[in-house]
């Protein structure tokens, strides 16, 4: 690797605004170790790790999910018709909720690298399952709204928080893996949300003198405050900061991202962050158009993912009536589940990203094409398939994409997380119009536009596989000539410098 062993001007920390150069510390001596070491200890550490906090995250986010599109189960339940809502107005209380969601994204993520994420986390949940146990006591359209507003304002810190504490936990080439049983958490909500829904919407109408629909908001509520106490006492902070693990585990596990990423560990780096430096790690987001072309490929995804939402709207076009299409939901959920493990684990294994993104926007098209194309009730369930396996893996495939191309700093990296997701989520608000009643079953102007989004998505990935591509000749260049410490290099400079001098590349 090009470049000595002696500090240049580059490697002084000049200001929070720059790409510094942290050397590594091994006080315990871990890079001495040899490799037979290392995966026996790696595999023991990660043993505890994920069996700490995946299942939790995953079943966190479940219940996540499962709080903000139960409304579309409700809606089958007869809430339209108990509380009054006309024309577009379910649509719009579907809309709303991402409104409040957008305005806390980008000031929670920025905030959350200084919290505890055991307290934190769990906190925000507890204030969102209360939120939505208040959906019940609605009668209002505004009522339904206010409270629709409020659940997307409470519900915001929790995604991009669960995947900044991963990407502080694991490597590059084991987020891929964790991120797939992460994301399992959207399609078994929408797999027990369908079957929780059939069984309260079929047995509890008129119990206690309330409707069925407004017991399936207190029922979810109470699992969501349950699961959100006890993570209290489960869910783990950050590899320094965290209790259960000795001394050396946890110089171990903030040593081997900071391996990763070619950095010191995240708490050497935040220590020396100000409040200024928030604004700085914004600021180096917003400047590198590559965050833009990853909020474009995200915007396209999510709005492919808008049906999820009124799936069961749309499985009732096939005919059948309340109780059996939420069942007739559950299937679908379940292949997505499957077919989103398959893809994320076949892009850990390959360290590829951009086929597999395109594989799964692909489906994503044909599945809207049939559904806006074809009548008969057998090839239009297919196309239901379709549309709900192709949109679910490609979200994460874009994530773990991102993350594993903005490694440092710590502080760029959430705020591009945050900006991606807050904008990418633009799509859900006018998304929620796309489906309004007056447009089944065909649903003609949403499959066409989500058809020609995956087809824009397919392009940004590609143009992205090429970018990414030349970024790695400009770090094998800078490896092997070496750049020098000239007063007027670029933060880009900086950037490519500290990468190559680490030996990282960009996967794609």
């Amino acid at each position: 690797m090009a470049g000595n062993t002696e500090r240049d001007s580059l490697d002084i920390k000049k200001d929070t605004a720059t790409l510094e150069y942290v050397p590594l510390e091994d006080p315990w001596g871990f890079s001495q170790r040899s490799q037979e070491w290392h995966q026996a200890y790696n595999k023991k550490l990660l043993r505890k790790i994920d069996l700490r906090m995946l299942p939790l995250l995953a079943y966190m986010f479940l219940m996540n999910y499962l709080d903000r599109s139960n409304l579309a189960q409700a809606q089958l339940g007869g809430l339209s018709e108990d509380i009054g809502l006309r024309g577009t107005q379910f649509n719009t209380a579907t809309s709303i909720l991402f409104v409040g969601y957008l305005l806390m994204q980008l000031p929670s993520n920025l905030i959350f690298t200084r919290l505890r994420p055991a307290i934190y986390l769990p906190t925000v949940m507890i204030i969102w399952g209360v939120i939505s146990g208040c959906q019940a006591a609605t009668n209002s359209f505004g009522g339904l709204l206010a409270t629709r507003f409020l659940l997307g304002f409470a519900e915001a810190p929790y995604f991009p928080g669960a995947v900044y504490l991963m990407s502080t936990w694991y490597t590059r080439s084991e987020l891929s893996q964790r991120f797939a049983y992460f994301y399992a958490g959207p399609a078994l909500a929408n797999m027990f949300g369908g079957l929780i829904a059939a069984g309260v919407l079929r047995d509890m109408q008129g119990y206690k003198g309330l409707q069925a629909w407004r017991w399936l908001f207190i029922i979810e509520a109470i699992m969501t405050v349950s699961v959100a106490a006890f993570a209290f006492f489960v869910l783990p902070n950050f590899p320094h900061t965290t209790t259960w693990l000795s001394e050396e585990e946890r110089a171990y596990a903030a040593w081997r991202i900071a391996s990763d990423i070619g950095e010191a560990s995240e708490h050497d780096a935040e220590e020396e962050q100000t409040k200024k430096s928030l604004f700085h790690a914004a600021k180096l987001a917003i400047m590198d158009y590559r965050t833009w072309v990853f909020v474009l490929m995200q915007h396209c995804v999510l709005l492919s993912q808008t049906v999820t939402f009124f799936f069961p709207s749309v499985v009732t076009t096939l005919g059948y009536d309340n109780i059996k299409t939420l069942l007739l939901t559950a299937p679908v959920w379940v292949a997505t589940f499957l077919l989103n493990m398959f893809v994320l684990w076949s892009a850990s294994r390959t360290n590829e990203r951009c086929l597999h993104l395109c594989l799964s926007m692909l489906l994503t098209i044909i599945g809207n094409i049939m559904l806006i194309t074809i009548h008969l009730r057998g090839p239009r369930f297919l196309g239901m398939f379709f549309m709900a396996m192709g949109a679910q893996p490609a979200f994460m495939i874009v994530l773990t994409w991102m993350s594993n191309t903005f490694p440092r700093p710590l502080g760029k990296r959430a705020a591009v997380t945050a900006i991606v997701n807050m904008i990418g989520n633009t799509s859900n608000i006018y998304g929620a119009y796309l489906y309004p009643s007056s447009a089944a079953p065909q649903y003609v102007s949403a499959g066409a536009t989500i058809a020609a989004v995956g087809v824009l998505c397919i392009s940004l990935a590609v143009v992205m596989r090429f970018i990414l591509i030349q970024e790695n000749k400009k770090l094998d260049e800078i490896e092997r000539e070496g750049i020098s410490a000239a007063p007027g290099l670029t933060v880009k400079d900086r950037e490519r410098k500290d990468l190559a001098r680490t030996g990282f590349r960009y996967i794609y």
